[in-house]
């Protein structure tokens, strides 16, 4: 299996490319800078160095090529302002979409938040309301393409903690934390289980084995 991640140096792909690369599947990662490829080849990943703030959808199809699946992992990060989120965790996560619909890679995945489709508190941070909104609005595009079989996975607050192979994963749960090692582990068994195809599911951790959880939903 091959799989492309987009936001390839992020901490939560990172740990998917180190599983995928440990079972034997291949992944790309998509990076903004060159000098984040060796992180990826330590990893077991190829780099492929793509901005998607700045890239055509013909240009992140043509690394989608030949991709068995896609999973948009990318953020505009903690230290970035509003205008980053709407260009990274909502055009760049649309853009992503498009290219895979082109490429014809069905099987998609995207990494939102806990909060996204949910009304903002009026005392919420201007910049955090503003990521919320841009996955809110990712996550709406990527659910209106039919050529996808898209899931939307929602993690919490995310740790970095050691993974601890249970967690929580349902339409809805209640807010909580989730380490980055579980929120990859997910992901790996998401791609694994196309039932899960058409869903939105939420991620905390709790009780249940991963692979249970996964297959729950499905």
């Amino acid at each position: 299996m091959r799989i492309v991640i987009a936001g390839g140096h992020g901490q939560i792909a990172l740990r998917l490319e180190r599983l995928l690369a440990r079972r034997g599947d291949e992944s790309a990662g998509i990076v903004r800078h060159p000098e984040q490829a060796g992180d990826l080849l330590a990893a077991g990943a190829e780099p492929v160095v793509c901005d998607l703030e700045k890239a055509s959808v013909d240009d992140v199809a043509r690394h989608l090529e030949a991709a068995d699946a896609a999973v948009f992992a990318a953020g505009a990060g903690p230290n970035s302002g509003a205008a980053r989120k709407e260009t990274v965790d909502h055009a760049a996560a649309v853009l992503f979409a498009d290219a895979a619909e082109r490429a014809g890679v069905r099987r998609f995945l995207i990494v939102s938040s806990m909060g996204a489709d949910r009304e903002i508190p009026r005392d919420t941070d201007p910049v955090f309301a503003a990521y919320l909104h841009a996955k809110t609005e990712a996550d709406t595009a990527v659910r209106a393409r039919t050529a996808l079989d898209w899931t939307v996975l929602r993690p919490g607050r995310l740790t970095n903690d050691p993974g601890t192979g249970r967690v929580t994963l349902a339409d809805h749960v209640e807010y909580g934390s989730v380490t980055r090692d579980d929120v990859a582990a997910v992901l790996l068994a998401l791609l694994d289980e196309p039932r899960t195809a058409g869903r939105t599911l939420e991620l905390v951790n709790g009780p249940t084995p991963i692979a249970d959880a996964v297959g729950a939903p499905a």
